[in-house]
């Protein structure tokens, strides 16, 4: 019987991706040493082997300088035992866009090195002045690093209480309003223990409800080794849905949103977890990896133990990436081969982050890896497929919008989105937002639920366009929503 039940899972995985729209059309390919980013990751193995050696690290993706285009942050390791960073080889790396699909490596200027063992990075405006800061995970103690708006950044890490002296370890987190309250919750991926769920009650409280809504543990009751998380609307439902990574012989959690605190494990219903099984899992977000409007889902791995390469069969050190692509009706089919090489070498990947770098309205990955140089995957695009992007300034809400909510109709379909700090592995997506539109070639309307709880809305908006939203104003210029730089002391004294 469980044979027959294998063979029947894995038949009809076949005939989901036989029954897929050709997805020959998807292409990633991998341009790091292209555009100039020659970074490598120092975990600094040992004959111990430590547990942070086999996690490090995250990747950042922000507009630092407020040009509009994005910029790249890649966490490092450090020197054992002293985990210090000893020499640049160690450094953290921020890479400035510069317009033409290259990078120019711009750390040491702009002051973001870092200090210890690096782990993770997430994107936030902690002062309110409208420009991003850049929040550092580390072993030996964490780092906020606050943008001076000159293209410099300073650590205030200490003056804002955040340095945490202990050097706790920490694992992936998100905030997303799961059920439509206009309060953000948190959601936990916690390592072989149940994950968590804080429903935020809204009175500065939260209620901790992973086991009673059905995210703490897998379909059949089990506790998993939960490393990265991603969120999205991928029914069309109006509700973000859950997809957590785990570890090998662990499929990813798909957890369907339900509604009313209830979510339902969906992923052997879904086809996401059958090409999930074999590998150890990190970073993962949901994209629209073709611009057909309906989301889709990206999971990097690799083990983390290389004596697994010395076993005759079964997991391997280096692991392929797997692309699912959403087939509209609830399911999803494995891509992977058909989206180009890239995405099938095998690697010992970790962090994952998704954005626009180049401004051509396809989404495209960058992925750091254990050991070695990270990966630009350029997203070629769906020729006659269009999109739209929104980024978006709060004035009575918080200035980077975090936690606002957008929905817009195009030619029938509905789609909702939210702007998330944090998620994948250890990672920051894009903070703007990115919604593929299929043929349609106009937005009919756009609905933005700020954090402040204002609601607002757009009305017929042209296709494959950027567009800046200033709170209460409606669409502006892209100078009104990015602050000017400071003016120096001297200056004002002029």
């Amino acid at each position: 019987m469980r044979y027959f039940i294998i063979t029947l899972a894995l038949g009809l995985g076949a005939l989901r991706l036989a029954s897929a729209p050709n997805p020959a059309t998807i292409r990633f390919e991998n341009i790091a040493t292209k555009a100039g980013v020659k970074f490598i990751t120092r975990n600094s193995p040992t004959p111990n082997k430590n547990q942070i050696e086999t996690m490090v690290a995250g990747v950042a993706l922000l507009d630092y300088d407020g040009d509009g285009w994005l910029d790249i942050y890649l966490v490092n390791g450090a020197a054992i035992p002293s985990l210090q960073k000893e020499s640049p080889d160690y450094w953290n790396r921020l890479y400035r866009n510069n317009h033409d699909g290259t990078f120019t490596d711009v750390t040491e200027r702009a002051g973001v090195a870092g200090a210890g063992y690096g782990m993770g990075v997430a994107v936030g405006d902690y002062d309110n002045d409208g420009r991003p800061d850049i929040f550092l995970a580390n072993v030996t103690g964490n780092q906020l690093f606050h943008n001076n708006g000159d293209g410099t950044f300073t650590d205030v890490s200490k003056a804002a209480g955040v340095n945490d002296p202990n050097g706790y370890y920490g694992m992936s987190v998100i905030f997303s309003d799961f059920n439509n309250t206009g309060r953000p919750d948190i959601y936990v991926a916690n390592d072989s223990t149940p994950k968590f769920l804080y429903k935020n009650l809204g009175n500065g409280k939260f209620q901790e409800i992973g086991l009673e809504s059905g995210t703490a543990v897998s379909e059949d009751g089990s506790e998993q080794a939960s490393m990265g998380l991603a969120v999205g609307d991928y029914l069309h439902n109006g509700r973000p849905s859950l997809f957590v990574t785990n570890f090998s012989d662990e499929y990813g959690n798909l957890f369907r949103n339900d509604g009313a605190w209830n979510f339902s494990d969906v992923s052997y219903k879904s086809g996401v977890a059958l090409p999930s099984l074999p590998y150890v899992k990190w970073g993962t977000t949901f994209f629209d990896a073709d611009n057909d409007g309906w989301l889709d889902l990206i999971v990097v791995g690799g083990h983390v133990y290389p004596q697994v390469d010395s076993l005759p069969s079964g997991a391997r050190y280096q692991e392929p990436k797997v692309l699912e692509l959403n087939q509209k009706d609830g399911t999803f089919c494995d891509a992977s081969e058909q989206a180009g090489p890239a995405l099938r070498i095998p690697r010992v990947s970790r962090g994952l982050a998704a954005g626009d770098l180049f401004n051509d309205g396809n989404v495209d990955i960058v992925v750091e890896d254990l050991t070695g140089e990270p990966m630009i995957l350029r997203n070629s695009g769906v020729p006659g497929r269009h999109w739209v992007s929104f980024e978006l300034q709060g004035t009575s809400s918080n200035r980077l919008a975090i936690g606002a909510r957008i929905g817009i109709v195009a030619d029938g379909m509905t789609q909702t989105e939210e702007i998330h700090s944090g998620g994948s592995y250890l990672s920051q997506n894009d903070l703007r937002v990115h919604f593929g539109l299929n043929t349609a070639t106009r937005i009919d309307s756009v609905t933005i639920r700020w954090p402040s709880g204002k609601m607002e809305t757009l009305k017929n908006l042209d296709a494959d366009k950027f567009y800046s939203v200033l709170e209460g104003h409606g669409t502006v210029s892209p100078e009104k929503i990015r602050p000017a730089a400071p003016v120096a002391a001297n200056d004002k004294n002029k």
